[in-house]
């Protein structure tokens, strides 16, 4: 069934207009840089080839997400206070087994780019672990990897496939200023960071910045300084993540509904006032697109063992992509489930339903066919 979760509104029309919207910015936002507007202009002809393609599936009664999520390992070298991977156990100090090689990687990547899919977002753990599956992602041209990386592992090799992969974009993790970047990441990190945006600019390569939105940092990462300043260093995306409770100690870090009302606003004046960068909010207003984005609606995510979940926030999945297609993998008993449902369009404390309705989650996925 195509998805249209409320009267008169066509989610493949929203999603496209978003994912133009996304490329027209990014345009915008390369103007002065050649070589890195030369790849954007042949990747708005791929993304809207792509829109096509998923347009042609919704017209045929199969929705198809324009956005993909992979967290491409389970290992990451930092331990940032509240992360959200660490405390579902996604994330660990021990050796990762059992992981996707990057074959297997490179055929859902290829399979994604059939399906039209435009956009896969590479997480970890700390995904700059995995250079073999960064490597496989920048042979795939037609889809755009944002990296979201804390930025510590980007060397000469890393900055040399960059440049010849211009479809790969690091993103690295930051917090506000130095004071409250060291204290959720690590004493040195900030500057660590400054050093790597430097040597972006020096290479003339695009980068990004990925802001975790708490109470603690609301203030600094949304003022003009901060932005001014992330623009100053030549950021040319920045993706605002709103904070999620893991734990019920943590619930005040997550922004109250007047904070993300507020966000929103600053992000669509910020799209009209400076478009010389890239604004991205997750999970972002789900009133305006009709309910959670989750399970396959605008995006799902495949953790690092093959697992297809609804979203990192939401770690339950009942189909591995080891055992079958990704197409499959979008119509497991789960995903068709929370799409069918009204659980996607409940209301909700905070920024994400699934984790705030994990135990109406896991009941549904007790009444899944199919167990991993």
């Amino acid at each position: 069934m195509s998805e249209k979760f409320v009267s008169g509104f066509d989610l493949q029309e929203y999603l496209t207009n978003g994912v133009e919207g996304i490329v027209t910015e990014s345009l915008r936002a390369t103007l002065k840089n050649p070589k890195e507007s030369a790849f954007m202009m042949k990747f708005a002809a791929a993304s809207r080839a792509a829109s096509k393609k998923r347009r042609k599936a919704e017209d045929s009664g199969e929705h198809i997400p324009p956005f993909l999520i992979a967290s491409i390992t389970s290992k990451c070298n930092l331990h940032c206070a509240g992360c959200y991977s660490r405390c579902n156990h996604a994330t660990t100090d021990s050796e990762p087994v059992s992981q996707l090689t990057s074959e297997e990687w490179l055929k859902i990547f290829d399979e994604a780019d059939e399906l039209g899919i435009s956009f896969i977002l590479l997480a970890g753990g700390e995904p700059m672990l995995r250079r073999d599956i960064i490597e496989a992602a920048g042979r795939k041209q037609n889809i755009l990897f944002p990296i979201l990386t804390n930025g510590t592992f980007i060397d000469e090799d890393y900055f040399r496939l960059f440049d010849k992969c211009r479809n790969l974009v690091p993103v690295m993790s930051i917090e506000g200023n130095r004071d409250i970047t060291d204290t959720r990441r690590g004493t040195g990190i900030y500057d660590r960071l400054v050093s790597n945006m430097e040597e972006f600019v020096k290479r003339k390569l695009i980068f990004g910045a990925s802001v975790t939105v708490t109470t603690q940092n609301f203030t600094e990462v949304t003022s003009q300084e901060f932005l001014g300043g992330l623009a100053d260093k030549g950021c040319k995306v920045v993706i605002f993540v709103e904070y999620v409770p893991v734990t019920a100690e943590s619930r005040e870090l997550a922004p109250n509904d007047e904070q993300r009302e507020y966000l929103m606003k600053e992000i669509q004046r910020l799209r009209e006032e400076h478009p010389e960068m890239v604004y991205v909010a997750f999970p972002g207003d789900e009133k305006s697109s009709g309910g959670c984005v989750a399970a396959g609606r605008g995006f799902f995510h495949i953790n690092s063992h093959g697992g297809a979940e609804p979203c990192p926030f939401s770690p339950y999945s009942d189909v591995n992509v080891r055992n079958t297609s990704l197409r499959e993998a979008m119509h497991s008993p789960l995903f068709t489930a929370l799409r069918s449902g009204d659980l996607l369009l409940d209301d909700h404390d905070g920024g994400c339903v699934l984790y705030e309705k994990k135990a109406q989650v896991e009941a549904l996925l007790k009444d899944s066919t199919v167990k991993v």
